[in-house]
């Protein structure tokens, strides 16, 4: 495989720092203070800036690292790199803000109208257009359309999601399973980037306060202890990194993905808890202060660690494709 960076991945990745640059304490307050945790204004800046363009999936997968070293509050992973990216490969690109709806929960299909539910659904509040899994299908529904009630949902990091009600809801058919784990795929890998993100700024910050936090005549971070912790946890950020790039190019390759999605998310998910917890632990009581930078980057990484199946649920899927596979 080829580890290398491309131009146009380092170009996006640091348009995108610098634009996460304007992101203040206050503005991400005023987001996580209103009913969506969105911030509408970096949303445009990222659409006028061409971020939102439909790139390949590496080049989006530097985008959320960046995103996720903010913790932005914006649906980039849901809406652009899933929903979007599926509209343009499988049906018709949309300028609109949509979604993907696909999480386990029931919905059936009769006469291209659509009865039952889904839950959990990013952006549900604010999307226009929602991309529903059945498990077999996937159908594209206006969020305006007859039939369709959205409820908004309230998460563990401030974020919004929706409970979507279909009442015989008209839909349009986007295409079979090839799409639903097409979908699936990229929301999987697309989430180990975003995490990727996340954990590497944690514990930046964290290792920045161990080296100014002074006990005892002494940085917190020469004790052995401390820097035991955070050198353990530099291995497991990288072992996020790693894992992320060599499924992200599998996947953008087109080859057979299965186990190394599988592990990249095992690895964001047991790896990102550990340094989500080093990063509280060494901060102190600091780490559990909700008005403290570093909060923002704990509830991050947790709700990383288990959307889309946690760690156990990776290491069964591996046992399966290996317990499959002929000796």
């Amino acid at each position: 495989m080829d580890f290398s960076v491309t131009e146009e991945q380092r170009e996006l990745a640091g348009l995108t720092r610098s634009i996460m640059g304007s992101l203040t304490p206050e503005r991400l307050r005023a987001a996580e203070s209103g009913p969506d945790r969105f911030d509408p204004r970096l949303w445009e800046t990222l659409r006028t800036s061409g971020i939102l363009d439909d790139f390949g999936l590496l080049e989006q997968c530097s985008v959320l690292v960046e995103l996720g070293r903010a913790v932005a509050p914006v649906p980039y992973l849901f809406s652009v790199v899933v929903a979007g990216s599926a509209l343009a490969r499988f049906g018709t690109p949309t300028d609109a803000l949509c979604t993907a709806a696909l999480s386990d929960d029931e919905v059936r299909v009769e006469d291209g109208r659509l009865s039952g539910s889904k839950s959990c659904v990013p952006a549900g509040g604010i999307a226009e257009v929602f991309l529903v899994s059945t498990g077999t299908d996937v159908y594209v529904v206006d969020s305006a359309a007859h039939g369709l009630t959205i409820e908004r949902q309230r998460i563990v990091d401030n974020d919004s999601e929706a409970w979507l009600d279909f009442d015989h809801v008209p839909a349009t058919w986007l295409g079979g399973a090839e799409v639903v784990e097409w979908m699936a795929t990229r929301a999987a890998v697309g989430l180990c980037a975003s995490q990727l993100g996340v954990t590497e700024r944690a514990l930046e910050l964290t290792a920045e306060y161990a080296w100014t936090r002074v006990q005892f005549d002494r940085p917190i971070g020469s004790f052995q202890a401390v820097a035991q912790r955070l050198a353990d946890a530099y291995i497991d950020v990288e072992a996020i990194r790693s894992t992320l790039w060599q499924a992200a190019w599998r996947v953008s390759e087109g080859l057979p993905a299965e186990v190394e999605v599988a592990t990249a998310k095992f690895w964001a998910a047991d790896a990102g808890h550990r340094v989500a917890h080093t990063a509280v632990h060494v901060h102190g009581g600091m780490g559990i202060d909700t008005d403290h930078a570093l909060h923002r980057y704990f509830v991050a990484a947790k709700r990383n660690e288990f959307t889309l199946g946690a760690a156990t649920a990776q290491l069964r899927k591996i046992g399966a494709v290996l317990a499959s596979t002929p000796a």
